[in-house]
Parts: C-alpha cells; structure tokens; sequence
C-alpha cells in the first residue's frame, strides 16, 4: 500500500534536522513521486513569480491555487520552473 505523501512527511519532520523541504525534496527526487509542490522552496516561488509575471514572490497559498492546474504533475512543473 502507498503512504499518502502528508504521512511520509509527517513520519520525517518527526526526525530531529529534518523539516518539511528536506522531506519534500525526498518525495521528488528519492521516491520519484509527481504530485509534491515544495511551496516554501524560494527558488519555485521566484520562479512562479517570474513565470506569471507577478510583482512579489508568490505566497504559498497563492502558489498553491496557481498549481491546482498542474495536478498531478507538480514535480514536473517545478522541474521545469
């Protein structure tokens, strides 16, 4: 059975020096899952802001309603990004 990518993370965070990045960046390029959106990651938020033509970085609420149309794909669309 596949653990959900929030219980994955959770189990990790729970893991004294590892925050919610590093265990996003996990799900991307370990576990190979498609659908993680690292939305406090400076790098994709600059990049959405450039991409979209924003003013200011986006905030990660704003990140993730832009996202909603990659699902679920958002690994790829970072990737890119």
């Amino acid at each position: 059975m596949r653990q959900a990518n929030e219980e994955i993370i959770a189990s990790l965070v729970s893991i004294r020096g590892i925050g919610r990045q590093t265990a996003e960046m996990l799900l991307m390029f370990s576990l190979n899952r498609l659908d993680v959106l690292p939305v406090d990651d400076l790098g994709i938020r600059k990049a959405v802001q450039r991409s979209n033509e924003l003013r200011n970085p986006s905030l990660p609420t704003r990140l993730q309603k832009i996202s909603q149309a990659w699902h679920p794909y958002e690994t790829i669309a970072c990737w890119y990004l």
